[in-house]
């Protein structure tokens, strides 16, 4: 196989590729924005006492970890139209960044949980006798240590999100992965465009990585005055 050099470089500097990346980046956070609300709604629910909220929360993890992401995709493009008989019927845009943002849901909720469950119980105690009500605990409290747990995973998720938009091609959303296809049925040139698509998912990972380090630096502070008297009174 004879490499095009031409073909390479005139896909790589058109500007073709310019919107599908900046429709790849807001599918990635809005469906990430969604997936953490979720995911924080998930972890209050499976560490609630209530039995019937933590069997919701386990149903829930069960179901979206377990069923591939594809088949959810095109469940909420082609098949919640025939279901419901065409009273829902939504763009492939919507149906596929909320097909990622519940399967994300899932993941995000296990990730949280574990943030939460990190912080010594003893804390939330030291805090209410200091006269904090259960928000106030939360917020204060118990979310800036659970950050420093919850952050590193959430951006390898943001990472892994980027990518996994490369899957509504399926349902023909005009991103990345897509708009490559659409070349290389057209000028068959598959390994040049394949190679210009991994370097605009390499950049936008690097961007994303880059972005995910300067989050963790500006946690990666001293604790709050209201935390410090928690943990001496703990």
């Amino acid at each position: 196989m004879v490499f095009d050099s031409k073909a390479f470089f005139d896909t790589l500097f058109s500007s073709i590729f310019f919107v599908p990346a900046l429709t790849t980046l807001a599918i990635t956070f809005l469906a990430m924005a969604m997936a953490i609300v979720l995911g924080f709604g998930g972890a209050l629910a499976a560490l609630s006492r209530y039995r019937a909220l933590r069997w919701l929360a386990q149903g829930y993890l069960g179901f979206f970890r377990g069923v591939p992401v594809l088949v959810q995709i095109v469940f909420w493009y082609n098949a919640l139209p025939v279901l419901t008989n065409n009273a829902i019927n939504l763009p492939a845009l919507v149906a596929g960044t909320i097909a990622l943002a519940l399967n994300e849901g899932a993941y995000m909720t296990e990730i949280i949980r574990s943030g939460l469950i990190s912080v010594d119980p003893c804390q939330r105690e030291a805090a209410r006798a200091l006269g904090m009500t259960k928000p106030m605990a939360m917020r204060r409290i118990v979310m800036p240590q659970a950050l420093k747990v919850i952050i590193p995973p959430t951006g390898n998720q943001f990472i892994a999100m980027l990518k996994t938009t490369s899957l509504l091609f399926a349902i023909a959303v005009p991103e990345i992965f897509s708009t490559g296809t659409n070349i290389y049925s057209q000028n068959f040139k598959y390994f040049e465009v394949l190679f210009v698509v991994s370097i605009w998912y390499l950049v936008l990972t690097a961007l994303l990585t880059a972005l995910q380090k300067v989050i963790e630096r500006r946690f990666a502070v001293r604790p709050r005055r209201s935390t410090v008297l928690a943990q001496e009174h703990g």
